[in-house]
């Protein structure tokens, strides 16, 4: 086997594992549970409106994908993981919105040049394990002048020091792979997209999360729905110490991140880089 091959097919094993991770527990019911309104944000953000065409990339179960279409834009809803279009599909239908799913890798996207008016992301490509590849995509597909945007979870907020606390536990990461709260941070963002945009606005803003009445909850609710959480779990299944102190650094991250006033309830505030540019071109 050449090492074009080898590489060609360790890619495969890669991107078939990440399907896997979001595929298990719920991820389509967490996102309309916590984060309802984040795809809304996003899609004001970006200025979408009637005859744009938009792509959603790592659109999941279309949290932000079924906003544009709901605004009247042409969406085309991508995510490397179909099993979660489903529920999608059940929303959308619901809310009357009309949209395409596809299947596609954000690191190797199967869309012509510069064949959307907006390019868009929540929380989303942040995942792609090869964060150049994945920008380079986002760009290419955008037509000049077009609008990129996205939310990701930044390094320094509750999600990203939830992955921080999870790595210990973790598998090591394939080799190339970065930490998906970079997308989070500005400066590794503007990297990314280079002198290929313009007109970037820039910032970071907090979702409240309060439906959690205590911290233990919290973490037994990501480690039946969210898949890095199901997957750091299985990592070390058959562990009863490591898994006890997983246990353990989930309940003091929520503890030392509650915001609560002594209301009974654990209130958390998640921030998120909001990030939009016009390519350019």
């Amino acid at each position: 086997m050449t090492m074009q091959n080898s590489a060609a097919e360790a890619d495969r094993a890669l991107k078939s594992k990440h399907r896997a991770m979001w595929a298990q527990g719920d991820y389509p019911s967490l996102a309309a549970e916590v984060i309802p309104d984040l795809g809304a944000i996003l899609v004001e953000a970006c200025g979408v409106g009637s005859g744009r065409r938009v792509l959603d990339v790592g659109a999941g179960s279309g949290n932000a994908a079924i906003p544009a279409a709901l605004a009247g834009a042409d969406v085309v809803a991508s995510d490397l993981t179909p099993e979660l279009f489903e529920a999608g599909r059940a929303v959308a239908e619901k809310q009357g919105a009309h949209l395409t799913w596809r299947e596609a890798d954000a690191e190797a996207l199967p869309f012509g040049d510069a064949e959307f008016d907006t390019v868009m992301s929540c929380v989303g490509v942040m995942f792609a394990p090869h964060h150049q590849q994945a920008a380079d995509e986002l760009v290419r597909v955008c037509r000049p002048g077009g609008t990129i945007g996205l939310l990701n979870w930044t390094p320094q907020g509750f999600i990203g020091r939830m992955f921080a606390a999870m790595k210990p536990y973790a598998p090591p990461p394939p080799p190339g792979a970065q930490p998906p709260p970079l997308w989070g941070d500005e400066d590794h963002v503007r990297a990314l997209l280079g002198d290929r945009v313009t007109d970037v606005s820039a910032e970071r803003r907090t979702v409240r999360v309060d439906r959690f009445a205590t911290p233990e909850m919290f973490r037994d609710y990501f480690k039946e729905r969210y898949g890095p959480t199901i997957s750091v779990y299985k990592n070390i299944a058959g562990e009863p110490e490591r898994t006890a102190a997983l246990d353990g650094a989930l309940v003091d991250l929520a503890r030392d991140g509650d915001q609560g006033t002594g209301s009974g309830g654990t209130v958390l505030e998640w921030e998120y880089l909001l990030f939009t540019a016009r390519r350019t071109g």
